[in-house]
């Protein structure tokens, strides 16, 4: 009987070929395929044991992106945020890092700069890259002129009209796609698109604020809010000041002032406070724990003390909220588990229509002091 021809010497890289391979343990090219990238068909125990021992005979290895093709996806999760600077998404993307590396996955993080055709723009470049995951991470803006999401909970600016584009039907199409193709998609953010949701409880962490700090005696309140189409302001504002109701207090209308939802747009909106006069407030409840921040610097620029002449709130209780003096009072938030929970849906199991509710808690610091 004829030999086979001579194979190349085990330890030169790039001589042996996946035929080769098939060769040596006596199956189909096709069958040492799928031994060796994991495909869901089905490979006999004994041939799939014969293409490891060969593999490793001639030391083989597949290359990366060949064995991304044959799976039909590569070993990573693509992350969609609104600002790397916005502590909000660094915390999420710190527990969407911890749960893939512990299921042997690698994070590739883009930054959607708070626009929803950014938002787009990336989830269609990143559905060519293969992920096995992708996670959306911000809060949903309602369609007015365009829509998408404009950053998080804890940084979003307004809502980008995108030239009147329909960016949430868009998206939606882009990963409903994606999806079908095998891939899996979380939203962290309002249970807004047809996908697995973590969610956060604005509106019932904002109501339990208010009723806390009725509870510490304040009766006269400012609200720092953002755009009315940001869902993540306008759940929070509505928590806030049902809470308020159910203690019989209400916010008259010239203290509710609409700003960006960043830092700079706390400080705006406080250093407009302080020039009409804050004698008639004694606490104001800021959406995001960044705007609260800038409000105190703002207050600070007027001559004002915050936790003494006017106390702040916020809310997402960010690593920073205890390093500011006073310390900030803030609706407390693990943004580190919504991400560990984003994980954890995409690896669970089948698509569908899962939601995880994150919940919250108040925290009363030096910021607002009980008033006696």
């Amino acid at each position: 009987m004829d030999e086979a021809p001579p194979v190349p010497a085990a330890g030169v890289r790039g001589s042996v070929t996946l035929h080769d391979v098939a060769r040596e343990a006596g199956v189909s090219i096709a069958t040492a395929s799928r031994a060796l990238n994991g495909s869901a068909r089905n490979v006999r125990t004994e041939n799939a044991s014969r293409v490891r021992a060969a593999a490793a005979k001639l030391n083989y290895r597949p290359h990366p992106s060949a064995q991304a093709v044959a799976r039909g996806s590569t070993p990573t999760v693509a992350l969609v945020v609104g600002d790397v600077a916005d502590p909000y998404f660094s915390a999420i993307a710190a527990g969407v890092t911890q749960a893939a590396e512990a299921a042997g996955l690698v994070v590739t993080m883009a930054v959607a700069g708070r626009s929803p055709q950014r938002e787009l723009e990336l989830v269609r470049t990143l559905r060519g890259q293969r992920p096995r995951v992708i996670v959306v991470a911000g809060t949903r803006v309602d369609n007015v002129g365009g829509a998408g999401s404009a950053g998080g909970a804890g940084g979003a600016g307004g809502a980008d009209s995108a030239g009147g584009t329909d960016t949430r039907g868009a998206l939606a199409g882009e990963l409903e796609e994606y999806q079908a193709a095998g891939g899996r998609v979380v939203m962290v953010s309002q249970r807004d698109l047809p996908f697995d949701t973590v969610t956060i409880d604005n509106t019932g962490g904002a109501h339990r604020l208010a009723l806390a700090l009725a509870g510490a005696g304040y009766r006269r309140f400012a609200i720092f809010r953002a755009p009315d189409s940001v869902r993540t302001s306008r759940d929070r504002v509505a928590g806030f000041t049902a809470g308020l109701h159910a203690s019989g207090l209400t916010v008259d209308d010239r203290f509710v002032f609409e700003t960006e939802f960043t830092r700079g747009g706390g400080y705006d909106a406080a250093r407009k406070l302080a020039e009409r006069g804050a004698g008639e407030v004694e606490v104001v409840f800021a959406v995001n724990d960044v705007m609260a921040i800038g409000a105190m610097t703002a207050f600070r620029d007027a001559g004002l003390v915050p936790g003494e002449d006017i106390a702040v709130a916020g809310f997402d209780d960010i690593d920073s909220a205890i390093d500011v003096t006073p310390a900030l009072t803030s609706v407390a938030v693990p943004l580190r588990e919504a991400g560990r929970a984003a994980m954890r849906l995409a690896l669970g199991g089948g698509p569908g229509l899962d939601t995880v509710q994150i919940p919250t808690g108040v925290v009363l610091r030096e910021s607002t002091p009980i008033r006696r």
